[in-house]
């Protein structure tokens, strides 16, 4: 394993331990050669997932095209990369079981709108405005007024 910021490919093992879903070993580790630490994840490789886009094309299943559209909605929220990335693991466990060869990506789509709605309203409208593509301010009114709607927990 080559160490992300110098380089070199001398690193200890500092820590290893089953992820959350048991599909991965997380692996703390410490470069030799720069002495900072850093992550990484072993996954079992399995059969490649294809996402089927709108316009009908397939492309392979990214779990990085997921953390990055949160993110975006995320942007300037007050929501940890942690909580991000257990999100992205309920969300393509969801997947992967639910799926062997295929996926559209509107199911995708729909899976992370329910958990950002869950997760940070202002992130649920910003991806949802991208992702439904509202073509008036109707459109937008008429996805948030359930969430007015609403009654606050107390």
């Amino acid at each position: 394993m080559k160490c992300p910021f110098c380089k070199a490919s001398d690193d200890k093992v500092i820590d290893s331990r089953s992820s959350n879903d048991g599909f991965a070993i997380r692996r703390r580790r410490e470069c030799l050669s720069c002495g900072r630490r850093y992550t990484t994840y072993e996954r079992i490789e399995e059969l490649p997932l294809r996402v089927i886009k709108k316009d009908g094309s397939r492309v392979a299943f990214e779990r990085a095209a997921i953390t990055n559209g949160m993110l975006k909605a995320l942007e300037k929220r007050p929501v940890s990369m942690e909580t991000v990335d257990e999100v992205v693991d309920r969300i393509e466990a969801q997947i992967t079981q639910m799926f062997d060869k295929e996926v559209a990506s509107k199911f995708i789509g729909e899976l992370v709108m329910r958990e950002l709605h869950a997760l940070d309203q202002i992130a649920y409208v910003r991806f949802a405005s991208v992702y439904r593509e509202f073509k008036d301010v109707n459109e937008f009114v008429d996805e948030v007024k359930p969430m007015l709607e609403e009654k606050p927990a107390q």
